[in-house]
């Protein structure tokens, strides 16, 4: 079966655009060209995957995103025209999986949504299921995180993060190290992602977290091992 990706924009050139490509690459593809029909369609269709742009009228491509994050981990790829540092950071705090300004390339936006596609179907994980780090405990094939035997609801992303930290207990791991392995490719110069994704899951993880996901300044993390 074809995954289907809703793409939500008001501007029908760049509806073709994104359809006409996402078609030639194998997927199914819905249109939404307002936040209002966004979420019917999200709720009555239930995508694989949502390609959303900020400006839309109804409701905007925020509004959009934490609606849907309320219910779903369904990932969300933000399009939008802006491009200043708050906006990104805005639209990642709100669970947008990553982030692309108009003017893109389609061919990199295809990359992009089959690489947060593969991670967020597992593809990429090891063959180790579980690991335990101090009192942090992961499954990885249930997506499951306790932390002191309660259970702790991660976003996709964060728990992509865990992971990899866990996998590499002990080790100074790069913003591009960690960028490339979790969002599948390589941004230039958005390490800030990776900053705000680690800040929200030192906050879920609690004291646990604030005090094994050391800041190594001018390199990057590293979850302390046992």
């Amino acid at each position: 079966m074809r995954q289907r990706i809703l793409v939500v924009d008001d501007e029908v050139p760049i509806q073709e655009l994104i359809k006409f490509n996402l078609e030639q690459a194998g997927f199914e593809v819905e249109i939404a060209d307002n936040g209002i029909a966004a979420l019917e369609m999200f709720e009555a269709n239930k995508p694989d995957l949502i390609v959303l742009d900020l400006m839309l009228p109804g409701k905007d491509g925020y509004d959009v995103c934490k609606a849907i994050r309320k219910t779903s981990n369904t990932p969300i790829i933000m399009l939008t025209a802006k491009e200043t540092e708050l906006e990104r950071v805005l639209g990642l705090e709100l669970g947008a999986d990553d982030y692309i300004t108009k003017p893109f390339s389609p061919l990199e936006l295809v990359a992009r949504i089959k690489a947060v596609l593969r991670r967020s179907s597992g593809q990429d994980d090891e063959e180790i299921d579980e690991f335990t780090v101090g009192s942090i405990f992961m499954k990885v094939g249930t997506r499951e995180v306790l932390v002191k035997g309660q259970p702790v609801e991660l976003t996709r992303k964060e728990f992509d993060l865990l992971h990899i930290f866990m996998q590499n207990a002990g080790k100074v791991l790069t913003r591009e190290f960690l960028l490339q392995k979790v969002w599948g490719y390589e941004y230039e110069g958005e390490t800030r992602t990776v900053d705000v994704h680690i800040r929200h899951l030192r906050r879920k993880l609690g004291p646990e977290g604030e005090e094994r996901i050391e800041t190594i300044h001018g390199v990057g993390y590293k979850l302390r091992g046992n």
